[in-house]
């Protein structure tokens, strides 16, 4: 666990606190974001049974080989959870953007997932 006073505690606390508020459930799932140094990836997640429905990160095939930068990577993953989320017959969700703030890559990938074809 992170110590008090460093940013992962801060992002831990923030984190929980969106929590208490954002649940998924099976017709609207959690939009989850995890946002490493290199990577971004996506969950969408029904919280009552406490399973992960779908997924796509920046590893995944068609994204990784593609030279851009991490901005630019996040509106592909965005794309792709989108239309997965599509294909499943998934329109609406509910995003949270796990204690990151909503700028830079979380805002693009969010941005791209509704011009996509999902309701936040």
């Amino acid at each position: 666990m992170a110590t008090k006073n460093t940013k992962d505690y801060r992002r831990l606390r923030i984190r929980h606190r969106i929590r208490k508020i954002v649940k998924g459930t099976t017709e609207r799932p959690r939009l989850s974001v995890f946002r490493s140094n290199t990577h971004i990836y996506v969950q969408l997640i029904d919280d009552i049974t406490g399973k992960t429905l779908l997924t796509a990160s920046s590893k995944d095939e068609g994204i990784v080989e593609v030279k851009s930068d991490k901005k630019e990577k996040a509106k592909l993953v965005g794309q792709k959870i989108a239309q997965k989320a599509v294909e499943a017959g998934i329109t609406a969700v509910v995003f949270d953007r796990g204690g990151y703030l909503y700028h830079g890559r979380v805002k693009s990938l969010a941005d791209s997932a509704r011009e996509a074809g999902l309701k936040f």
